[in-house]
């Protein structure tokens, strides 16, 4: 057991009754939970740095290293912060009057920033990241992309982001995301903002939401990394949109303390990046135990993630840090669909890594009646109450979402109840059905494992053939992000769809100056969401 995965020493029971004791006080917000049995040491070895050989492409354009890559160059001399962060501000004063990401670059803050730094041994000493509009930025606006936020400046900074600026991280600008982290990002009135970075002249195709700016600041390589926040759906859903790399943890891994809340059961943040290394850098980083957040308190340790993500090779050939049964639900790979044939491929592809097993599995009995939308409702009266008075004072404030927020707000008492009692009833027969056959699965919804508190990950895993890239979800264990990680790092070691980037676009030349980012994000017309679609599209 001494080289086994976190979620091989926590007991689930323990989480079960966690979660339990998390959906009874979700309106109190400041009770103490039940601790999570852990049959590990009470410290685990973690590292922050990392050491990666840079691609010749890399070299040719700083703009595509990866953290690891990036890191490395700065620990030896060989990049100076302020030359990287340069090239992103050049992207994104080319590109971004077309991307849409940001609704605010901090160009003068984060160039200070870069040449007050020199050489540093974190893994995002002088990284620029992007941060979703609904962290908080001390001294710098934070309006979730709302009327009700539209002038809200944080006196201080979210924990996860004082923890990434610790390591040497530099905060390049906020993203845009939907209103509220609701919807994929569109001002607050509808009007769509941000497009894919794979398709930016088409702005039909969906970015992923609600963190959108996140997702296409990073694949468009205007940002190294970013940060989002997940309550059903919003990290892993524009990873997968955009070919990335995106982490979802357990619940409690990351502190929630300084983030605009949605739903303190389901809200979730965590990393958006290049590819199963990053995400683990940025992990490693943003988790921990928080005073602020309850919820991260009482949990096992954060696990040496960064050499969970490292590849390994036996013989020349990878294999899984850990032996690992890769579960597949009925129906996954059914069909003739282009989505099909990448996903039957990826699973041939992680057939061949050494000690990893792929097996089929059955789902737990009532599995689509627990998984459903009238289940997966039962959040929305955590997102309203907290906004009542605001709700009752004018409903203007809420702009294109507000039906989602009245549908919370007029939730009965019962309803919200079974649907508690419900999502526990799920999390049991998750872990004592599902898990007893596999110990990593893959999902065709984001939903029901970020419903359950459960760690997800999200990888590329091909391209349609409009160039539109497919990805594909893995859910993991409580406190399985190790193993999530050690899964998508061999599967990663093979192919290169985590590589691959998107064309600029077309009509602007490297350089060319487009204007100011809030200013860009009006007049232009790319279509609208109407207050009647929201409740399907929220997250």
């Amino acid at each position: 057991m001494e080289d086994a995965p976190q979620d091989t020493r926590v007991d689930r029971r323990s989480f079960l009754h966690r979660a339990s004791a998390l959906a009874a006080v979700a309106t109190v917000g400041t009770v103490a939970l039940p601790e999570i049995a852990y049959a590990g040491p009470p410290t685990t070895p973690t590292q922050d740095t990392a050491t990666a050989t840079v691609r010749p492409e890399a070299q040719l354009d700083v703009t595509e290293l990866t953290i690891a890559e990036a890191a490395t160059l700065i620990r030896t001399g060989r990049l100076k912060p302020e030359k990287l962060l340069e090239a992103y501000l050049a992207r994104i004063g080319s590109y971004d009057g077309i991307y849409q990401a940001f609704n605010l670059v901090l160009a003068d803050e984060a160039l200070a920033r870069a040449k007050q730094l020199g050489r540093g041994r974190s893994a995002l000493h002088g990284i620029p990241l992007a941060i979703k509009d609904n962290y908080y930025t001390r001294g710098i606006p934070t309006t979730a992309n709302s009327y009700l936020f539209e002038k809200f400046v944080p006196p201080f900074d979210a924990t996860a982001v004082t923890r990434l600026k610790a390591a040497g991280a530099i905060v390049i600008g906020k993203t845009q995301m939907g209103p509220l982290a609701t919807t994929r990002a569109t001002t607050p009135d509808g009007r769509i903002t941000t497009v894919n970075a794979w398709t930016p002249g088409n702005p039909s195709t969906d970015p992923g939401g609600s963190s959108s700016g996140s997702a296409t600041a990073v694949a468009s390589r205007m940002a190294t990394s970013s940060v989002g926040t997940q309550t059903g759906g919003s990290i892993i859903a524009p990873s997968n949109a955009q070919n990335l790399t995106g982490l979802k943890p357990t619940m409690g891994r990351v502190s929630l303390h300084g983030i605009v809340p949605l739903s303190y059961t389901r809200d979730h943040p965590g990393p958006l990046a290049r590819d199963a290394m990053d995400a683990a850098i940025m992990l490693t980083t943003m988790a921990g135990e928080d005073p602020n957040d309850p919820r991260t308190q009482g949990l096992p340790p954060v696990p040496d993630l960064i050499t969970a993500a490292t590849p390994v090779l036996r013989n020349r050939k990878v294999r899984v840090r850990w032996k690992t049964r890769v579960g597949v639900i009925p129906g996954f790979t059914a069909g003739t669909t282009e989505v099909a044939a990448a996903r039957r491929a990826a699973l041939d592809t992680l057939a061949d890594v050494q000690d990893l097993r792929v097996v089929d599995v059955t789902l737990p009995d009532e599995w689509d009646v627990l998984t459903n939308a009238a289940f997966n409702n039962v959040r929305l009266p955590e997102r309203s109450e907290p906004f009542l008075p605001m709700l009752r004072a004018d409903l203007r404030g809420f702009g294109v979402s507000v039906t989602g927020w009245l549908q919370g707000a007029l939730l009965g008492a019962d309803e919200y109840l079974i649907g508690q009692r419900a999502k526990v009833l799920l999390l049991r027969r998750v872990l004592d059905d599902l898990f007893a056959q596999c110990d990593v699965v893959v999902q065709t919804s984001p939903n029901p494992f970020d419903s359950i508190g459960l760690p997800e990950l999200a990888l590329p895993i091909g391209f349609s053939s409009a160039g539109v890239p497919i990805g594909t979800i893995l859910g993991g264990k409580p406190f399985g992000e190790e193993r999530l990680l050690a899964v998508a790092a061999a599967y990663q070691a093979l192919t290169d769809w985590h590589h691959r980037r998107p064309q600029d676009p077309q009509g602007v030349r490297p350089g060319e100056q487009q204007g100011g980012a809030r200013a860009r994000t009006i007049g232009q017309d790319r279509g609208r969401i109407r207050a009647e679609e929201v409740p399907d599209l929220m997250q």
